[in-house]
């Protein structure tokens, strides 16, 4: 999975030695069963309206990253950060659209627990003693997380109904892929700098990003 191409990168050996909890994380059965055909259209509707208040909030979270970013030495990592940020809009503009399409008021739903708990975890990024390698690398698996989910649902073998497939391009897609793993090479430089209380940090912070994105999973099958 180390898509630096450096053999003995830092977040390689994370994702090997957290293997099970990232599996969980993106083959989880919502994802699974959109990729078999048989998710529950009312648990989509209820992903995507989570979703999109967890976007906004992102917004924020990967400002605060380039943030981070503009105060480092050496901030070649700005246009990279700066162009996750540009896409946000887009796809803000995507979650809008969807919700007509699926008949979702979007003003009327309110976050639900897990949401919420994964907004308090994306707020604390703003303070500024957190690194920017913690920052970026918790940006790297968010992303990550999200694109491995939906591209398993677009490979070879797969039944995503017809109506799904532009949600599962639009985060599974060869183009995101490359964006995550421009990330990853980020977050492994970042963190081969770093003193070992930030790296300890950041390894902390990847669990928990998987932690969490389990939980939205269950969140959008279960209403929890």
């Amino acid at each position: 999975m180390d898509g630096s191409g450096v053999e003995a990168s830092t977040t390689a050996a994370w994702m090997e030695r957290h293997r099970q909890m990232y599996e969980r994380a993106t083959r989880h059965p919502f994802t699974v069963s959109i990729r078999d055909g048989t998710i529950d259209l009312s648990a989509f509707k209820r992903w995507l309206s989570q979703d999109y208040l967890f976007v906004r909030e992102f917004v924020a979270f990967v400002a605060s990253v380039l943030l981070k970013c503009c105060k480092q030495k050496d901030n070649l990592d700005m246009e990279i950060i700066l162009g996750g940020i540009a896409s946000l809009s887009d796809e803000l503009s995507w979650f809008k659209n969807e919700a007509v399409k699926w008949d979702i008021d979007l003003a009327s739903v309110p976050p639900l627990k897990s949401n919420l708990e994964y907004h308090r975890f994306l707020g604390s990024f703003t303070e500024p003693e957190i690194s920017y390698a913690v920052a970026v690398t918790t940006f790297w698996i968010i992303e990550t997380v999200y694109q491995d989910s939906f591209g398993f649902c677009i490979e070879e073998g797969n039944k995503t109904p017809p109506e799904l497939r532009g949600t599962c391009q639009r985060w599974g897609s060869a183009e995101f892929k490359q964006y995550c793993q421009s990330l990853q090479r980020i977050a492994d430089r970042s963190l081969a700098n770093a003193p070992a209380d930030a790296v300890k940090s950041a390894e902390e912070a990847f669990v928990r990003v998987l932690e969490l994105e389990i939980g939205f999973w269950e969140m959008s099958s279960s209403q929890s």
